[in-house]
């Protein structure tokens, strides 16, 4: 599969970064992509850097009018596109929520980003409810898309999930970058970690890996970049700069998968007799 990602500095401008958006997709596709897949909240800035209620009219329905724009892209292009939204659902009601378009421009589905971080300059549970579709993969042309949002990436179990009800891909677009205020040693060991993390996704589910993150300085806050894919072991197969804006093509051999895992067969030794008490919140 040739999968296409950008990763994008963003303004204030919605309109001239989706128009941005929409100029890169349109790149990728001409060169052969059949899926292309966006950072984190791609129409604006990373907002949840405050509490303000007036940033909840950013919010949009599901369907609404970026689904309009992007579903208008992928069915004049063909290519499948994934995208990341601050969605309305109801008055009050708010979640990060991915959305899948068809290249036939229709909705395939939307995943609402499960685990909410509260940190400093991510302030995202004053926005966002935790998700309540669950860990189910999306069907689409191109293949059963295991789609979660960047928090979500650091938990194997949602990874796990994704890959027991089929997903043949794992996708995290994701906004994450350094503590101006960390020294360069804890940065660099975050950021790796990010990376390794997810890479071990990838070899313990035996699935390739598609991370989409934003790039440069919003506000004080840098993100760092560094979107990946990585193949079913765990290598890399693209990683891009922590720097720059990138719009490229990576192609993902999807038949891989199968045979890593006659190699290694996690799935069938998992002891799932024993595995009980990981929904106990702590074991005492």
């Amino acid at each position: 599969m040739k999968v296409g990602i950008i990763q994008q500095h963003n303004t204030a401008d919605i309109a001239a970064n989706k128009a941005r958006l929409a100029e890169k997709i349109r790149l990728l596709a001409q060169q052969g992509a059949e899926l292309i897949v966006l950072q984190e909240l791609h129409n604006g800035l990373y907002f949840c850097q405050i509490e303000d209620v007036n940033l909840f009219d950013q919010a949009e329905p599901i369907p609404g009018p970026s689904t309009e724009f992007f579903g208008a892209l992928a069915k004049e292009l063909g290519v499948v596109i994934v995208t990341s939204l601050f969605e309305r659902r109801a008055p009050g009601l708010y979640h990060n929520t991915a959305v899948v378009l068809e290249k036939d421009g229709t909705i395939a589905g939307k995943y609402r980003k499960m685990h909410i971080p509260d940190d400093p300059g991510y302030y995202e549970k004053f926005y966002f409810t935790p998700g309540d579709l669950g860990f189910q993969p999306i069907d689409t042309s191109v293949g059963r898309l295991g789609v979660l949002v960047c928090w979500d990436q650091w938990y194997p179990e949602a990874a796990r999930l994704m890959a027991l009800a089929g997903a043949e891909l794992l996708i995290y677009p994701t906004a994450i970058g350094f503590d101006p205020n960390d020294t360069k040693d804890e940065q660099e060991r975050q950021r790796m970690a990010w990376q390794t993390v997810q890479r071990g996704h990838a070899v313990a589910n035996g699935l390739p890996v598609v991370t989409v993150n934003r790039v440069g300085d919003e506000d004080g806050v840098p993100f760092w970049g560094t979107s990946f894919v990585a193949g079913p072991q765990g290598e890399l197969l693209y990683e891009a700069p922590t720097d720059q804006e990138v719009e490229t093509i990576i192609n993902i051999d999807m038949k891989r998968s199968e045979q890593v895992r006659r190699w290694w067969p996690f799935l069938r030794d998992r002891r799932i007799e024993a595995y009980g008490q990981l929904t106990a919140r702590f074991i005492d």
